[in-house]
């Protein structure tokens, strides 16, 4: 179980609590309850009723709409000490999108009247709406990416902003994830796996090597 000390560290890394003195984050870590999901599991499904928010302390989650004839669409992948699902405290009573684990995760949740009741504090409601704004921006860069950068650039972008640019790599997560997360299919991330061989790159399983001086070839 973790202490509240431990809830508050991990909420002090989220960027909606970072500036948040810290009796504020322990105010907050106090209303605060761990959540383990396991690998495949929903966090929380599109179209239920909203009853809290929840930052990840360890693992991943990936956040997916259901689109046109079924076909799910990422909207993010969030990562350890990102708080998500915040949009549902002001806009609606229900969960836009669902959220499922990666591979098993700890996540910290926020009941919804609690987090109201929190931001009744000045310096927390700024800090609400500025963190709102950066989400607004990230939603805005990921369509223009959709639009403007073909499938291997995507791929090469969400390598190295999600791992860092390194050599070599072993994914967490399987190659259908990665293809949801570059807005690609399966088949399309087959079909640029066999042009990025000329680019250097191998792919076995979940490792992936790439040549020496890939990233300094790759520009945008």
């Amino acid at each position: 179980m973790l202490s509240q000390k431990a809830i508050a560290g991990i909420l002090g890394q989220a960027e909606l609590f970072r500036g948040l003195p810290e009796p504020e984050r322990l105010a907050v870590a106090a209303v605060s309850v761990p959540r383990d999901v396991a690998r495949g599991g929903y966090v929380f499904h599109e179209g239920q009723k909203a009853d809290a928010v929840y930052v990840l302390y360890s693992g991943s989650v990936q956040l997916v709409k259901c689109g046109d004839k079924g076909r799910d669409v990422v909207i993010r992948t969030v990562k350890p000490g990102e708080i998500f699902a915040e949009a549902v405290l002001f806009e609606r009573d229900n969960y836009p999108v669902s959220g499922v684990a990666l591979k098993a995760s700890t996540l910290i949740r926020l009941g919804r009247s609690d987090f109201l009741k929190i931001l009744d504090s000045r310096d927390f409601r700024n800090s609400f709406l500025a963190s709102l704004m950066g989400r607004l921006r990230y939603l805005t860069s990921q369509l223009f990416r959709f639009s403007v950068y073909d499938v291997e650039t995507r791929f090469c972008l969400f390598l190295s902003e999600q791992y860092g640019k390194k050599e070599e790599y072993v994914l967490p997560i399987s190659k259908k994830a990665i293809a949801a997360a570059i807005g690609a299919t399966p088949e399309t991330l087959s079909r640029m796996v066999l042009k990025m061989k000329k680019r250097g790159m191998t792919w076995k399983g979940r490792s992936i090597r790439l040549k020496k001086g890939f990233w300094e070839e790759f520009q945008i």
